[in-house]
């Protein structure tokens, strides 16, 4: 579930609230009862889930560079043999 914040004009207290997107936004303060409006948030960072997003999930030997050069390369069947991968 989101966390929207709020501002109260009427006590300038900032607040939190876990809401489901369909609920209908608050509207009135907690704790004074005053107006409320719905804060535009940064959100949430950017997560990355799964193999693939960091230095140690790929490899950084000698082969795999020559087989990531053969590929950019596409002229070459055999790694060792191609001219680029040296």
């Amino acid at each position: 579930m989101p966390t929207y914040e709020y501002y109260c004009a009427k006590c300038e207290k900032v607040f939190e609230a876990f809401q489901s997107m369909s609920e209908e936004p608050l509207k009135k303060c907690p704790e004074c009862k005053g107006k409320v409006e719905r804060l535009i948030s940064g959100g949430a960072g950017l997560i990355f889930k799964g193999s693939g997003f960091y230095i140690n999930d790929y490899g950084r030997s000698s082969e795999y560079k020559q087989k990531a050069q053969a590929e950019k390369c596409g002229s070459c069947k055999d790694n060792k043999s191609c001219p680029s991968a040296k």
